[in-house]
């Protein structure tokens, strides 16, 4: 997959492209229905394949207030949009003037200008330019004057069928599990474990106390973390190195009562050393329990043996 950040040095194939478009935050099960339609149609038509998307969620420019949290950094998105086998990836900055240009513009700017575009495939809801204008029905009346045809996709479920409200897979359905501590539907709808990513950073280093030291972990405040609670995880190096751990996700009320910001803190099950510094990659495979208040210091330390053991069993399947 060919990475574009660049308008003015777009490739503009000579062929043609079969075109989606979106934020693809978290790049999950429905956006790859979308691709793999996309795959299809150049396939047959002998075009290449894009997919437009932008550095941050045009939301948090438009709406700022009510913005969603992310699925995906930036890295991570073009990491699994490569996996689709996409030839080209245009990635939007997307910032103030950007939000202010008409849809119309876009279309020409972007779509036919850039990436010489011969069919569109998007969601059939799917809204975009100064206002939200530009939806399917304008991109039809656009692509008969300019030369490409526009294919319009219902919501599907986690099969890629067609689907009622309530099993649609979308970024906001996955938000919405992930919240309510719902991991199993959460990672049905993304196809894989629900990742965050951060650096390892100091801690109070009370875990090693009492045999369990932990990587604390700082993710991004603009990254999604799931409800509170502690999980069967993978903990993967920089190196590439996937280890089992178990995490504790929350603010530590037993020992707290009140500390006014979460933490995730993993447990590596079969490893120990320096990880300070390095950054992480936490995945989320099983939810084990909700976050709970102890009686006593060591009934939480009884429960995180209980704990690690959960967790090591529920990876063992994995």
């Amino acid at each position: 997959m060919r990475t574009l950040r660049d308008l003015e040095a777009c490739p503009r194939p000579p062929e043609g492209t079969a075109v989606t478009i979106g934020a693809y935050d978290g790049v999950h099960r429905g956006h790859r229905t979308v691709i793999g339609r996309v795959r299809q149609l150049a396939s047959a038509r002998g075009l290449s394949t894009a997919v437009v998307t932008f550095d941050r969620h045009p939301a948090s420019v438009v709406r700022p207030e009510s913005a969603p949290a992310l699925l995906t950094d930036l890295d991570q998105k073009l990491e699994l949009l490569e996996e689709t086998g996409v030839d080209y990836a245009l990635v939007i900055h997307f910032d103030e003037a950007r939000s202010q240009e008409s849809a119309e513009d876009f279309v020409r700017e972007v779509l036919v200008g850039c990436l010489n575009a011969k069919v569109i495939v998007v969601g059939s809801d799917f809204h975009f330019g100064h206002r939200r204008r530009g939806n399917v029905a304008l991109l039809q009346e656009m692509g008969a004057a300019l030369g490409f045809e526009v294919i319009g996709l219902d919501l599907v479920d986690a099969d890629g069928r067609p689907a009622p409200d309530a099993d649609q897979v979308s970024s906001t359905s996955i938000r919405n599990a992930l919240v309510a501590g719902d991991l199993a539907t959460a990672n049905e709808r993304l196809g894989r474990p629900y990742e965050v990513r951060g650096v390892v950073e100091h801690g109070d280093h009370w875990g090693r106390t009492v045999g369990f030291p932990t990587a604390n972990v700082a993710v991004p405040s603009d990254i999604l973390l799931p409800a509170d609670g502690i999980y069967a995880v993978w903990y993967e190096r920089p190196d590439g190195q996937v280890l089992a751990a178990a995490a504790s996700l929350g603010r530590r009320p037993t020992r707290y009562d009140d500390q006014p910001y979460r933490l995730l803190e993993v447990h590596l099950l079969d490893w120990d050393g320096d990880l300070y510094g390095e950054r992480a990659i936490v995945r989320f495979v099983t939810r084990l329990r909700r976050e709970e208040k102890f009686d006593s210091t060591d009934a939480l330390v009884e429960q995180m043996h209980r704990d690690c053991a959960d967790a090591r069993t529920a990876l063992s399947s994995f």
